[in-house]
């Protein structure tokens, strides 16, 4: 039996995050790496795609608030540490099924809260990079470092991300079709599966 777990809406922001997410980090080697820059060239417009989906990071995540009354019910899901979540990162056997998860474990919460943070920091620091002589020399310092570091920090968290999904088909098999396994959402995330949510969110 399948349970619903995301909508239609909120799969095309986790799509459209990730393919802008993609860009970035695509254009940030084209222009940072030596052996990328002499292949790709244009550094100009690699510069330029790279500043337009790095400001258009935002837009998916306020289109999902905005319009998506399923995505702003997970956002709130995902902003709350209850103490089940505490206990499920203490404990060995965490993926029991014994622990009373919700629809996020603590993992995705904070893989989450870095997401979103990296995101703004990343656009302010790059907007000091973009107009430096708006700022002083030494914010225009700092942001080059924090920049430059965070970027080497969200290409480690964007690899261990596809990591967990490659392991779990289940959890794949949601974010593409919007469904999972009752036994899934059982073993996973029992708290959440045991609200039997409805079989499509409202918001489609």
């Amino acid at each position: 039996m399948l349970v619903a777990r995301f909508s239609t809406a909120q799969r095309w922001v986790h799509r459209t995050l990730a393919a802008l997410m993609g860009v970035c980090m695509v254009t940030a080697a084209a222009l940072y790496v030596p052996a990328v820059s002499q292949v790709v060239g244009h550094r100009i417009v690699v510069a330029d795609v790279h500043v337009i989906c790095g400001v258009s990071l935002l837009g998916p995540l306020a289109a999902g608030w905005f319009f998506s009354p399923s995505f702003r019910a997970d956002v709130r899901r995902l902003e709350r540490f209850v103490p089940a979540d505490w206990q499920w990162l203490r404990a060995p056997d965490r993926r029991s099924g014994r622990i009373a998860i919700g629809k996020f474990n603590p993992g995705q919460k904070l893989n989450a809260a870095f997401t979103l943070g990296a995101i703004l920091v990343m656009l302010g620091s790059g907007l000091v990079m973009k107009y430096p002589q708006w700022w002083p020399l030494g914010w225009r310092v700092g942001a080059t470092l924090v920049h430059d570091l965070l970027a080497f920090a969200i290409v480690g968290l964007f690899l261990g991300h596809v990591w967990f999904a490659w392991k779990d088909a289940e959890a794949r098999r949601g974010m593409r079709t919007g469904a999972v396994s009752r036994d899934w959402a059982r073993r996973e995330h029992p708290a959440w599966a045991a609200e039997e949510p409805a079989e499509e969110p409202a918001d489609g």
